[in-house]
């Protein structure tokens, strides 16, 4: 019977000592942890943003052209409008008032500046083609 409280006794140690150590390390372990999670995360550095871009130079605007060559500036311009023989007449007032016309059938108006841009109808429609 001795020997047998002797074994229980050291099993009983040896467990003591083995469930002890372990919640000592699972202690240790919490502890690395509890400092981890309670660390505030590094905000993350971006880099600077770069410059805006320059805006682009303005359309260069044409030189002013002679009287005379309007009508058939105005013949290019009008070569495939829907309406051509209106289209010159109110063209021709255009390069007459302003000195230009712009290159191409359609757009290209901000070539001409704001005399033909801008210029409008009786009924505030533009009026350059």
């Amino acid at each position: 019977m001795a020997m047998a409280l002797h074994h229980l006794f050291v099993v009983s140690a040896v467990f003591l000592l083995f469930v002890g150590g372990v919640s000592s390390e699972a202690e240790e372990n919490n502890s690395r942890f509890s400092n981890i999670a309670s660390a505030t995360p590094a905000k993350p550095t971006y880099a600077p943003n770069p410059s805006p871009a320059p805006a682009p130079a303005p359309a260069p605007l044409l030189p002013p052209v002679d009287i005379k060559e309007c009508p058939s500036l105005c013949e290019g311009r009008c070569l495939l409008h829907s309406r051509p023989n209106h289209c010159k007449r109110v063209c021709k007032t255009c390069c007459e008032r302003c000195r230009c016309v712009p290159p191409g059938t359609a757009g290209n108006k901000k070539m001409c500046g704001k005399c033909y841009t801008d210029m409008t109808t009786h009924g505030n429609k533009l009026k350059c083609p």
